[in-house]
């Protein structure tokens, strides 16, 4: 006679809901003290000016420590993502610099995935309406495909994508192969753009400069504007790179239709 599997224990509340209380406890610690008005390429390249003998002498290390840095903040879901893959461009070089992105931010956002899914994941599931449970199925019948188009359409805040996932039952492992293939285009595409932004960089300090001499005394920040660097072709770039994310679905519900 074979014995019935035991039934599943159930996670105690307090076991799901600890890892995003102390989440949460982080990041108000962090904005609280305005640490987050910190995460500037601003102050990234103060950074690199400060210690560039010490990145070039000890470049592991210091690939190591972004990637470090960048998972802590995704996974905090933290502002500052676009200056964070900016300057991973400008510190390394668009190849190492966009593969230490990518791997930064494929750690942190499944941080964030595995425990939006632990605290919510249960708790949705039992309480889906038959509505939720049908966006829950048609999701994670083309998790992969959806994952692709929403981390290549930048419209989309990053944060979302990171826990929308988790609250419709994606397998962690689709979870993790979409955003790592998904944010691959843009990440080298801002990190290509860091590459070159020594350029942009000595005018901005040329016009510190300037400012400092005509007002001594006064405060004359860095000034790097970041929304002059992202062009139109670029955005054109990933929508068309979205659409092609789509094709599969679009494929499989037209020959669905058809069949019938």
């Amino acid at each position: 006679m074979q014995t019935p599997p035991m039934p599943r224990a159930e996670t105690p509340p307090w076991r799901r809901w600890l890892p995003l209380a102390i989440l949460a406890g982080i990041m108000a610690v962090i904005f609280l003290n305005g640490w987050h008005k910190l995460l500037t390429l601003e102050a990234i390249v103060g950074v690199r000016d400060r210690f560039q003998s010490t990145i070039v002498e000890h470049r592991l290390i210091a690939l190591l420590a972004f990637v470090a840095a960048y998972t802590v903040m995704v996974s905090l879901s933290l502002p500052g993502a676009s200056a964070f893959t900016l300057s991973s461009g400008l510190l390394f070089g668009w190849v190492q610099g966009g593969f230490a992105a990518v791997i930064g931010a494929t750690i942190g956002a499944s941080i964030i995935f595995a425990i939006a899914r632990t605290a919510f994941g249960e708790t949705l599931a039992a309480k889906a309406g038959p509505q939720i449970a049908k966006l829950q199925e048609g999701f994670k019948e083309n998790a992969l495909s959806y994952l692709l188009f929403l981390r290549l359409v930048p419209a989309f805040p990053f944060f979302i994508v990171n826990i929308v996932p988790a609250l419709l039952g994606v397998p962690f492992r689709t979870y993790l192969i979409g955003t790592f293939v998904g944010i691959i285009p843009a990440t080298f595409a801002f990190a290509s753009i860091g590459a070159g932004l020594d350029s942009v960089i000595a005018s901005a300090k040329a016009e510190q400069a300037v400012c400092l001499a005509a007002k001594a005394g006064a405060q004359c920040p860095l000034s790097i504007q970041l929304a002059n660097l992202v062009t139109t072709e670029l955005k054109i770039a990933f929508a068309l790179l979205s659409v092609l994310a789509l094709i599969p679905v679009v494929l499989k519900k037209w020959r669905q239709r058809h069949g019938r």
